[in-house]
């Protein structure tokens, strides 16, 4: 393990305080060491939105934490669930008097964890609503869409339902246009190398050079395809084929693209994904509306991508194109 850390122990407090250091005009601490939250908060006379989940995949979930985006996040050890204590503590820092959404990848833990911290919100009168991204179609077949996790396409549903809540829309209704997003949001991805969580000290799965593996999650869950490595072009091919086949649309339908790499990819090798999948949806007599590429959603430093098709109307192109900040992310 070839890693800038320390005792691997501190690793996740310490990178929270080194994000505190940089940040400090744009972020601070809520309730406890692991809870973040806009310096702003809490905003008067707007619903909160709440995320969490384990660390180790930067800029999720802190790094969306700012105005048009998330309020606080809870963060738990590496690819590890925050307790619902956690999340209380960044609920009742956030909350602006109309309520929180919770809106969080679609894991066990954190599925439990956010539905205690759910009851405990309502239990000291803070009404909440939730919305769990579940866009990985690798993770489960059509027709059972509720069982998929949430990887990178999670960052367009914070974009969507930050701005619903900057815009002034009630509780149901942010709840309503996120959960609009994520019945249109499709992804998947490719593994081309593990990653190390630090307190283990070795790679989390073994994949060996000149191999692939297609729809890997994020912790290493295992994939659909394993074989040999195809070119951009081949796997971008593959990956658009069952996006387009499980996300219904039409022709002439517009689509927002995240080409997310995990960590260990360049910025050029997303490019080229993104080169072909413009030309991928205009053979279709699709439209490709923006597209974002960059590092949305990592696994440390696993090698690979994901890519992400979210089918638009005007009301979600309205707050996808709404100003958004936060130190990770700016979009104006």
């Amino acid at each position: 393990m070839q890693k800038l850390i320390n005792d691997p122990k501190d690793f996740v407090d310490e990178v929270l305080q080194g994000i505190l250091k940089a940040h400090g005009t744009d972020l601070k601490l809520a309730g406890g060491p692991r809870g973040i939250v806009r310096a702003d908060a809490p905003v008067k006379g707007k619903v909160a939105i709440v995320t969490g989940g384990g660390s180790g995949h930067l800029p999720v979930f802190m790094g969306y934490v700012g105005r048009g985006l998330a309020d606080g996040a809870a963060i738990g050890n590496v690819f590890a669930s925050p307790s619902a204590e956690q999340m209380l503590s960044v609920v009742k820092a956030v909350d602006g008097g109309r309520g929180v959404l919770f809106l969080y990848g679609n894991y066990g833990g954190d599925v439990l964890n956010f539905g205690l911290a759910a009851e405990l919100a309502e239990a000291e009168g803070i009404p909440t609503e939730t919305v769990t991204a579940a866009d990985d179609i690798a993770s489960a077949p059509k027709g059972e869409e509720s069982r998929r996790r949430g990887i990178a396409g999670i960052f367009l549903l914070y974009k969507v339902a930050g701005a619903s809540a900057e815009e002034g829309s009630d509780l149901d209704a942010v709840k309503a246009v996120t959960e609009h997003a994520a019945v249109n949001l499709r992804s998947f991805g490719v593994a081309l190398a593990p990653c190390i969580i630090p307190a283990v000290g070795h790679p989390n799965f073994e994949l060996p050079p000149g191999q692939m593996e297609i729809g890997m999650g994020i912790h290493g869950e295992p994939g659909v395809r394993r074989g040999p490595l195809e070119t951009a072009d081949a796997i971008t091919d593959h990956l658009m084929t069952a996006l387009l086949d499980d996300l219904p649309h039409d022709k002439g339908d517009r689509f927002d693209i995240l080409v997310n790499g995990l960590g260990a990819t360049p910025p050029e090798e997303l490019y080229i994904v993104c080169n072909r999948v413009f030309t991928r949806l205009e053979e279709r007599g699709l439209r490709a509306r923006r597209a974002w590429v960059g590092e949305y959603a990592t696994s440390l430093e696993m090698a690979g991508m994901s890519l992400s098709l979210l089918r638009l109307d005007d009301e979600l192109v309205r707050l996808l194109d709404a100003p958004a900040y936060s130190p990770f992310l700016v979009r104006r």
